[in-house]
């Protein structure tokens, strides 16, 4: 059965172009856009069987940066969860700020999940359904920082939930994660803490939690006290991570009587492990969190955290993404935070 380019009835497609060449449809898109993110060779062999076949570019599908849709994509980053959602409970307190701030600007939202390790950045704005994309969640930071260039020389407006640094290809928009976590550990020292351990990814390629890792330690250090590595545990963001911390911790005997989890759902996991041996929150260890995700104030002991103020939130990345699109300078903002003390880490009363 011959393919459907052979009958002069059929207007030829991209489709046609990714048959006769053998890439994908997405490359054919991208070759023929132009797009620094195909090879010379691959864009001349596209356009050579492009003009083959008289293609013509269809002027109503034309890219984000020619035509409006009055749509804004929402990209989640799947996560490992509890549940079947996979989705960061912070991130859904979020969704609903952004939803509404479309709403008020007139603007359609799509929501879509992509995984970290997908062609996220070349396909989806190749898709051309959204005039702007807002990410929340992103995974490593330095592997998302090569998309990300790759995003700005496409010309494709987009901006970020996360930390905010001096180097970074993007707009982003963060809560202020040193002083959050200073003011943890600052808590938990007035408790009585001394020997305090910190449950998180401490580096570069995580940078929410270095900066939140950053001010436990310059709280230390300002308390006279030394940081000590044994009371430092890696940690991924669920709550089996922090359960799974937190039983290395325990294994390894080290005397502690605080813990800054640099998430809640570290913190939660955490405190299942220390139950699990039969030890009391707060009288034997003093928990702390980070996020205020909807179910901290329900956990048992409730959990001592740090409130982002997601609706503040969601508003301005709607806002600055808008004023990208009209063609505005942009910059990222860093969002307060608030400690919200609860059972917890209450040692004192």
């Amino acid at each position: 059965m011959n393919h459907p380019v052979t009958s002069a009835k059929n207007k030829p497609t991209s489709i046609d172009i990714a048959y006769l060449t053998g890439f994908s449809q997405a490359t054919v898109s991208r070759a023929l856009r132009n797009s620094p993110l195909v090879s010379e060779a691959t864009r001349r062999k596209v356009q050579a069987v492009a003009r083959q076949l008289n293609y013509k570019v269809d002027k109503n599908a034309s890219n984000l940066r020619t035509q409006h849709s009055g749509t804004l994509a929402l990209l989640f980053f799947e996560d490992p969860t509890s549940d079947d959602s996979h989705i960061n409970p912070f991130f859904v307190s979020m969704l609903g700020s952004i939803t509404r701030a479309c709403t008020r600007h007139g603007y359609d939202l799509l929501i879509s999940f992509q995984q970290a390790s997908d062609d996220w950045h070349a396909d989806y704005a190749d898709s051309k359904k959204a005039d702007g994309i807002i990410l929340l969640g992103y995974g490593d930071y330095l592997t998302y920082c090569d998309k990300a260039r790759k995003l700005v020389e496409q010309g494709t407006h987009f901006v970020r939930w996360g930390a905010v640094l001096a180097d970074q290809p993007d707009t982003s928009i963060g809560c202020d994660n040193f002083s959050g976590g200073r003011s943890v550990a600052e808590h938990l020292l007035e408790q009585g803490c001394r020997r305090i351990a910190f449950l998180g990814e401490a580096s570069t390629h995580y940078p929410e939690f270095f900066e939140r890792y950053r001010g436990y330690t310059e709280a230390l250090v300002d308390a006279g006290l030394k940081v000590d590595d044994d009371l430092c545990e890696v940690a991924e963001s669920t709550e089996e991570s922090g359960y799974q911390a937190m039983t290395a911790l325990l294994e390894r005997k080290t005397r502690f009587d605080g813990v800054f989890a640099a998430s809640d759902l570290i913190a939660m996991g955490a405190m299942r492990a220390l139950e699990s041996r039969g030890m009391n929150i707060p009288e034997d260890v003093a928990v702390a969190g980070f996020d205020d995700v909807p179910g901290a104030g329900f956990a048992h002991p409730p959990l001592t955290t740090v409130r982002q103020d997601t609706s503040e939130a969601g508003t301005i990345l709607v806002e600055r993404l808008l004023g990208q699109i009209r063609g505005e300078r942009v910059d990222s903002a860093i969002l307060p935070t608030r400690l919200v003390v609860r059972k917890s880490s209450l040692r004192n009363g």
